[in-house]
């Protein structure tokens, strides 16, 4: 009986080859139809060819800019700016949440002020900054770390909150003291959140970031390369930036942000892969 069981697993348990394919095939499949939908609309004349191109010419243009040396540099200048100004908005926008969820008084202080500036388009704050820090990747870095942080702290500080009181009590009752209570219970339970949180913060800081690259005057990125292309109506080189950011976007979540979830929340049973 023993050897039977053995076997049935054994033949219906997918080989380790298989489930990655699988999983390769379902990543796949929405691009696919994607991808279908757009190449029957290129051709059927709805929209002028120079301005709805085929994904064979996307490609071209992608293919010519990256071997030009063009695109490595604006991905380049770009992805500076979105890491330096994310990284102040998780550092900051991380602390303030906390700060807020644990202590009343800094909630009842910063929570009216968040609420009022996290609703307007960050694009408003665009000529402020520019006019107080000037021109440039300053005032760029610093509007995306600002912008993106509303997000992290929202979650951040609703994730403080959703800790449920039975799980606080209980290591309280069994000698935890503030920093073993915050390290072992307040910041696992709150961290579904954070991580929702910093992947709203990083959707905004694109948003953002593409805008501003027009408008502070950089000479190199992302935005200026798209909103360059427009003035043209090089289409095509537009919609190659348009996919380098997804792809961009695409490799963020699959490598970093869903390796994180598995080593912490997901290994903890506190989410399902």
């Amino acid at each position: 009986m023993t050897n039977t069981a053995a076997d049935v697993r054994t033949t219906t348990a997918p080989a380790p080859g298989e489930g990655r394919l699988r999983a390769a095939a379902r990543l796949a499949f929405p691009f696919l139809v994607v991808g279908a939908l757009w190449e029957v609309t290129a051709h059927s004349g709805v929209f002028p060819a120079r301005l709805f191109p085929t994904l064979e010419e996307i490609a071209a243009a992608f293919w010519r800019l990256t071997l030009a040396g063009i695109l490595p540099r604006h991905v380049a200048e770009t992805l500076a700016r979105l890491f330096a100004g994310f990284a102040l908005a998780a550092i900051a926008g991380v602390a303030i949440g906390i700060a807020m969820g644990r202590s009343k008084p800094a909630e009842d202080y910063l929570l009216p002020l968040v609420s009022i500036a996290a609703p307007i388009p960050g694009i408003a704050y665009a000529p402020l900054f520019m006019l107080w820090f000037g021109l440039g990747n300053f005032s760029a870095i610093l509007l995306v770390g600002v912008v993106s942080a509303f997000p992290i702290i929202l979650n951040t500080w609703t994730g403080v909150k959703a800790v449920k009181d039975i799980w606080v009590r209980a290591a309280q009752a069994m000698g935890a003291d503030q920093r073993r209570l915050f390290a072992h219970v307040i910041l696992p339970g709150a961290l579904p959140y954070i991580l929702t949180g910093l992947r709203l913060g990083l959707a905004q800081a694109w948003r953002i970031l593409v805008v501003l690259e027009l408008l502070a005057a950089v000479p190199w990125g992302l935005g200026w390369l798209i909103f360059g292309a427009r003035e043209f109506l090089n289409t095509d080189v537009m919609l190659a930036g348009v996919a380098v950011i997804g792809m961009v976007g695409l490799a963020l979540e699959k490598l970093v942000f869903e390796r994180f979830e598995r080593v912490t929340v997901v290994r903890w049973g506190m989410m399902q892969s």
